[in-house]
């Protein structure tokens, strides 16, 4: 088994909650969410809020927060292959209430297949699919991306701005 090791970013001010389902061993070893270099993820909320995000775990925790951004994982602990979601089994998920119940949360989305689908098994189906920014997933271009993330805007309440 893996326990998660990176905590969850949120404060009183978040109003949109993003869940992936399990950092990779790259996000764990950097320890921020979507570390992989290669994930699109930081790219894709950098467009679409228009700014420059650091390279710094600090930097994008203090991008997160001050964007109103909670972000955290549906898994807390599981058995995986590598960075590989097809093979999460044995999961016990994060007490996402932590969360939900501090801060006024208008939406939650999830990152990708797998994380929406743990998050409707264990919690609701009241979340928000979004594509995952994996390298691996192929299917979306990152222009694609930017225009499917911009609902985090919306959501907001606030103009999209994303360049494209």
């Amino acid at each position: 088994m893996i326990k998660h090791n990176i905590k969850p970013i949120y404060d009183k001010n978040s109003q949109v909650l993003i869940l992936g389902s399990f950092p990779s061993p790259k996000s764990r070893e950097n320890g921020i969410f979507y570390g992989n270099p290669q994930n699109r993820f930081w790219k894709v909320l950098s467009k679409v809020f228009n700014e420059k995000i650091g390279v710094s775990a600090e930097e994008k925790r203090e991008f997160c927060l001050k964007k109103h951004i909670a972000l955290w994982d549906v898994v807390g602990e599981c058995e995986i292959e590598g960075a590989n979601d097809a093979t999460i089994k044995n999961v016990k998920p994060n007490d996402i209430k932590i969360i939900t119940n501090f801060a006024p949360i208008k939406a939650i989305f999830t990152t990708g297949t797998m994380a929406t689908k743990l998050y409707r098994q264990y919690f609701d189906d009241k979340n928000i699919y979004l594509p995952s920014t994996s390298p691996t997933n192929f299917h979306y271009k990152i222009e694609d991306l930017i225009k499917k993330y911009a609902i985090v805007l919306n959501v907001m309440g606030k103009e999209i701005c994303y360049v494209n």
